[in-house]
């Protein structure tokens, strides 16, 4: 069974079966380029999500002891099935988050590599054996996984999101309740269709859709969730978080960032310039981890902003499906009004629009600041645009410190021809990843993602997602 209706009416997938709410509600999802009707999704109540959550506790024991030959075929199945419907999950990319295509395309590639690294996570669920002090005692650990995990999407990426999140909970032989970003639901949709097709039993993987803030803690909140994944805003990260300690649920957040880039004197900027653009204008500046504060040593300052205002300039605004577009629309009214307001309050407190500032339809223009101050929003909030602030430094010092002056701590970045230079940076820098001379915006399958303070909790990747989606138990046998 389909999860669209005739009239484009997504359904809930649990148990194995798709549905309706139990209500019947629906909601609109909308295109963000024009704000046209994409689609209706099931408003699902927190009776919806009980139900699923009591689907992924009674599949469990049986999912549970699976092989890993087993959970390894499934995933590379989803792989193939994605592979095989990739237009359909670019178009919905495009279309129902305003992906340009060659994000949109990024994001498919990155989303599979994250689906293969999950099926070569199978078989590296293991402990280890350890010295024992008492005579002819056998010592080791062992892996068993938690249960039910929740996962909670975010819009700006949600198909690199649900396939590593998704994949990882259930390769480590986990079960699935997910509550995708009410802005993005068909993709989540069309991800448990793949599942759904690929084998993975009856109520491994549930799909509930509605709107976060009312269910949301119908699912953090449930007794029998085991652990709970988060990509989404500090605040509502906050609010899980304390749930989650309440609870004693574990947990990982993955949260807001204000990712600074240091640009040293001796950088090489023919190379940096293009990688210093993608760092905050990729999907149109919708990045967690995309750089908002540029941090310039003063000898090359006014180069610098002449370069980067000459790119800003010129990125695409056009059709989304040219490859020669570049930014995309803002996802909603509410966060097109928070990246005016941080635009206009920068500007009546003194700061220079560069270039930029400017409205198309949906898009903001690619937009540089200088003359930020401490009083204005834009120097310490998370503006999830394409709006990106520079100053300038008099010394590596100065820049660290900077750098550093910050509650959040997701990524950072310096260009630098010093080795020294950048390995101290590296050291020091509060966050919770570094790039020397690359862009603050990258990604893998199997490293460690994730930040600090305001940024969030634990990290994701195939050895952290083992590590925090299973537990070890001590086992001794005395010979």
């Amino acid at each position: 069974m389909v999860a669209i209706t005739e009239t484009k009416t997504l359904q809930l997938f649990i148990g194995g079966d798709w549905g309706d709410a139990k209500n019947g509600e629906t909601f609109e999802v909308l295109n963000p380029l024009d704000d046209s009707l994409y689609c209706h999704a099931a408003k699902g109540s927190g009776d919806d999500m009980r139900r699923a959550v009591a689907a992924a506790k009674a599949a469990f024991p049986a999912f549970k002891e699976t092989s890993p030959t087993q959970r390894e075929r499934w995933l590379l199945r989803v792989a193939e099935l994605m592979e095989e419907r990739q237009k359909e999950l670019v178009d919905c990319l495009i279309d129902e988050i305003g992906s340009p295509v060659q994000k949109a395309m990024f994001e498919f590639n990155k989303a599979l590599t994250m689906v293969r690294a999950a099926a070569g996570l199978c078989r590296n669920v293991r402990g280890e054996t350890i010295p024992s002090d008492a005579p002819g005692k056998f010592s080791m650990s062992i892996r068993k996984p938690l249960g039910v995990v929740a996962v909670i999407t975010p819009f700006n990426v949600p198909l690199i999101k649900t396939a590593r999140l998704v994949g990882n909970a259930l390769a480590v032989g986990n079960t699935v309740v997910h509550l995708p970003s009410e802005m993005a639901p068909h993709l989540t949709v069309l991800f448990a269709e793949i599942v759904a097709e690929a084998g993975f039993p009856a109520g491994t993987y549930n799909v509930v859709t509605g709107l976060g803030h009312e269910i949301g803690d119908d699912l953090t909140a449930h007794k029998e969730i085991n652990f709970v994944t988060f990509t989404g805003s500090t605040i509502v990260g906050q609010h899980i978080n304390e749930i989650c300690a309440r609870n004693k649920t574990p947990a990982t957040l993955e949260l807001g960032g204000k990712s600074p880039t240091v640009i040293m004197a001796d950088a090489d900027l023919d190379k940096a310039m293009p990688l210093v653009a993608r760092s905050i204008f990729m999907f149109g500046g919708q990045a967690c981890i995309g750089s908002s504060r540029f941090y310039v040593e003063r000898p090359i300052f006014d180069e610098f902003v002449k370069r980067f205002a000459m790119i800003a300039g010129k990125l695409g605004m056009g059709d989304l499906r040219d490859p020669n577009t570049v930014i995309a629309p803002i996802i909603s009214d509410r966060q097109r009004q928070r990246v005016k307001d941080h635009i206009a309050d920068a500007v009546a407190k003194g700061a220079t629009v560069v270039t930029g500032g400017e409205w198309e339809g949906n898009r903001c223009q690619p937009t540089l600041l200088t003359g930020v101050s401490g009083e204005m929003t834009i120097c310490k909030d998370e503006t999830f645009g394409p709006v990106t602030s520079i100053y300038p430094i008099d010394s590596y010092e100065e820049g660290l410190e900077k750098a550093n002056d910050t509650e959040y701590g997701l990524s950072s970045a310096i260009f630098t021809k010093d080795i020294n230079r950048a390995f101290h940076f590296a050291k020091n820098i509060e966050a919770g990843m570094c790039h020397i001379n690359g862009p603050t915006i990258h990604d893998e399958a199997h490293v460690p993602f994730g930040g600090n303070g305001e940024s969030g909790v634990g990290r994701e990747g195939t050895d952290a997602d083992m590590d925090a989606m299973t537990e070890l138990k001590w086992v001794t046998v005395q010979l």
